[in-house]
């Protein structure tokens, strides 16, 4: 009845081959209900319109597991024999590991059904990558009243066989900013007559810049980048408008909520300056990742215990991950993984190597049956 290693990558060449973007996991959807149907795994009756919530056991208490199930829109270039058969989808992020691990997970818990004291939900979950995944997820209440909901990411810069976390903030909040920069317009030979848009982004560009160094105090970190800038169609006309768009990442709220106070204040002493009108349009996407601490020594343990090469990270990611979502309804733990890969995460080349599958189910039946272990003590 159970699922070999085999097994598990049979499952994830099927989803690398058939990846689909956030929100349209529909094959991938269908494809997990049916694995989990054929081992008799029940599934909740949900108002999600992509996605799946599995669960094993009985009884009130119950401990959440999570896998995203979405891919990024990027034209694959491995040239495996397995590469994706959608253009322009790639699971460039290695969900397809964690569908495939989660899954095996679900076996092994199906296997051992009798011996739980609670439940156990599992969640496959759609658009990770766009950050609206989780409070989905969360929103059907689902997981209320879950002991603890539990997460991992395949590493491609650490070997397999390694694991990677930290108590406190893993990962960071994730912003996306959008200004638009609206003057006038003129020929290139009659300036006077324009109010040039590209004068004001130099000038925002550069001021943008300081919300960091000059703001922030130097123990406190946030970054501020700016990915995008669009002025203009040819050589001698002066713009109507100029945009640029870029990304905020901060850990604390506090300093969240000052790098955005001081991009508004920006916006609007440079828009009087210029006689300009500008739209700074600020989306708060993800928040951070924070491990609790009891959870980080439970699973620090369990992953030693299962063979895994264990470091505690020193400092948090930059990276952005929406299972922050979950820690609005319970404590939360997220680790990485190595996968092992020459190329990174969101590259048309990514290959995580499948020897990642091995352990993980291990990890996490680990993992849950300690925390059965301390429930069951109070």
């Amino acid at each position: 009845m159970g699922a070999d290693l085999k097994q598990l990558i049979e499952w994830r060449r099927w989803f690398h081959q058939n990846p689909e973007l956030s929100n349209e996991e529909f094959q991938t959807t269908a494809r997990l209900r049916e694995i989990l149907k054929s081992y008799d795994i029940r599934i909740l009756d949900l108002p999600l319109k992509v996605g799946l919530i599995a669960e094993v056991g009985q009884g009130e208490a119950m401990i959440a597991i999570r896998s995203d199930i979405d891919a990024l829109p990027i034209n694959e270039k491995t040239n495996l024999a397995y590469q994706s058969q959608n253009d322009n989808v790639m699971h460039a992020c290695g969900h397809d590991i964690h569908m495939a691990s989660i899954l095996g997970t679900a076996v092994k818990l199906k296997e051992m059904e009798a011996e739980l004291p609670g439940r156990v939900r599992i969640i496959f979950q759609s658009a990770e990558e766009t950050g609206d995944g989780a409070p989905a997820v969360v929103q059907t209440g689902a997981l209320d009243g879950a002991l603890a909901i539990l997460g991992f990411h395949n590493a491609p810069t650490i070997k397999v066989g390694e694991w990677r976390a930290k108590a406190g903030h893993l990962t960071s909040n994730v912003d996306r900013f959008n200004i638009r920069i609206q003057g006038r317009g003129a020929h290139a030979a009659m300036p006077q007559d324009s109010v040039d848009p590209q004068i004001v982004l130099g000038q925002l560009i550069l001021s943008l810049q300081t919300i960091v160094s000059r703001n922030i105090a130097p123990y406190d970190e946030a970054v501020v980048t700016i990915g995008q800038i669009h002025s203009g169609h040819t050589w001698n006309v002066i713009p109507q408008e100029a945009m640029v768009e870029g990304t905020v990442r901060s850990f604390k709220a506090d300093i969240r909520d000052q790098v955005e106070d001081r991009m508004t204040q920006i916006c609007e002493g440079l828009e009087k300056q210029f006689n300009v009108k500008i739209d700074l349009n600020y989306h708060r996407l993800t928040a951070s990742v924070v491990n609790d601490e009891t959870l980080q020594n439970m699973a620090l343990e369990v992953a030693q215990s299962v063979g895994y090469e264990t470091e505690v990270l020193p400092r948090a990611l930059t990276i952005g991950e929406d299972f922050s979502g979950y820690q609005t309804v319970a404590p939360v733990h997220f680790a990485m993984i190595g996968s092992d890969s020459e190329y990174p995460l969101h590259h048309e080349q990514f290959q995580p190597n499948e020897q990642t599958l091995v352990k993980v189910p291990d990890y996490f039946i680990a993992f849950i049956q300690r925390l059965w272990d301390e429930h069951l003590r109070r």
